[in-house]
């Protein structure tokens, strides 16, 4: 089947009644649809996903289980919250300019001064606007609520899952990373090594090689855009903080960015995390920042 909307539902319920069941992304079915983009039906889409379940070396999508998706659920639901704010947040702002009202950037600063704004008499609010602006004021503060809610409830549940437990030991790693990752990855050995799953979170460059000439470009930021922002959101932490420690894996990120710079260490901080993470997940190994890989000793004369 195709990976869409219930299909891991149906899929659960398909392989209760025996059946093998196979998840197509929908990106890789598209290409056997005859007539492309331009021409689509429910008969051309079970034909294009026939033949592209035939391909020897089709990657399919594995079964979410319904502990994963019950988790997924808060995560989708704070990160909605997140947007509803930082919309309101632009929206109140945009309308006190209009009356030449002009605040900080950032919510932490709006919070600061947005009563205070609200409230002087100087300005050309009505009693109308100003109480409707105030309506919004209170919208925030539930949204601030729900949003703390969605968090505490992340950390609980990371409290019992071993998995996020070592997932945390990662430097940048906090609950809501290491939650996220373990729902949404599952059995991460359906990844051959961390390699392939960094790809699959699309944090490796994009390449456009040809006649065995590499061209490496921007990465390809394909994959769960979700959990790749907040490996990017851990990995400025662990680069802002890096000169702070001794370890092996900070010393690196230091001599990187003297090298190449705070971008390109930052997507190789993520890099570096997902393979850390693969290993985790894969592996049941817990993360030593001073580990040092051993190769093995050239056989022969």
């Amino acid at each position: 089947m195709e990976a869409c909307s219930a299909a891991h539902y149906w899929a659960r319920k398909l392989r209760a009644l025996g059946h093998e069941v196979r998840l197509i992304a929908p990106q890789f079915a598209a290409p056997y649809r005859k007539g492309g983009k331009h021409v689509k039906n429910d008969r051309l889409d079970a034909e294009a996903i026939c033949e592209a379940a035939s391909r020897p070396h089709m990657r399919f999508v594995a079964v979410k289980t319904p502990d994963q998706q019950n988790v997924l659920v808060l995560h989708r639901m704070r990160i909605g919250f997140v947007e509803e704010r930082t919309a309101l947040v632009n929206r109140l702002r945009g309308e006190l300019v209009e009356f030449g009202v002009f605040l900080p950037q950032g919510i932490d600063a709006f919070r600061t001064h947005f009563v205070e704004a609200l409230e002087d008499g100087a300005t050309e609010l009505n009693g109308v606007a100003r109480t409707a602006l105030l309506r919004g004021w209170e919208h925030l503060q539930a949204l601030d609520q729900q949003i703390a809610w969605c968090d505490a409830e992340v950390a609980t549940q990371v409290k019992h899952d071993g998995n996020a437990q070592r997932a945390m030991t990662v430097i940048g790693i906090g609950p809501l990373t290491a939650s996220a990752a373990v729902a949404t990855v599952g059995d991460a050995r359906a990844f051959k090594n961390g390699r392939q799953f960094s790809a699959w979170l699309g944090s490796v460059p994009k390449q456009a090689s040809s006649g065995g000439k590499n061209r490496l470009g921007r990465i390809t930021k394909q994959g769960n855009t979700y959990l790749r922002t907040l490996l990017f959101q851990g990995a400025r932490s662990a680069v802002t903080t890096a000169h702070r420690r001794t370890d092996r894996l900070s010393r690196w990120i230091v001599q990187l960015q003297a090298r190449v710079g705070w971008y390109r260490t930052l997507v190789a901080v993520v890099n570096k995390h997902a393979r850390i993470l693969w290993a985790i997940l894969a592996k049941g190994e817990r993360f030593d920042p001073s580990y040092m890989p051993t190769r093995p000793a050239p056989t022969g004369p």
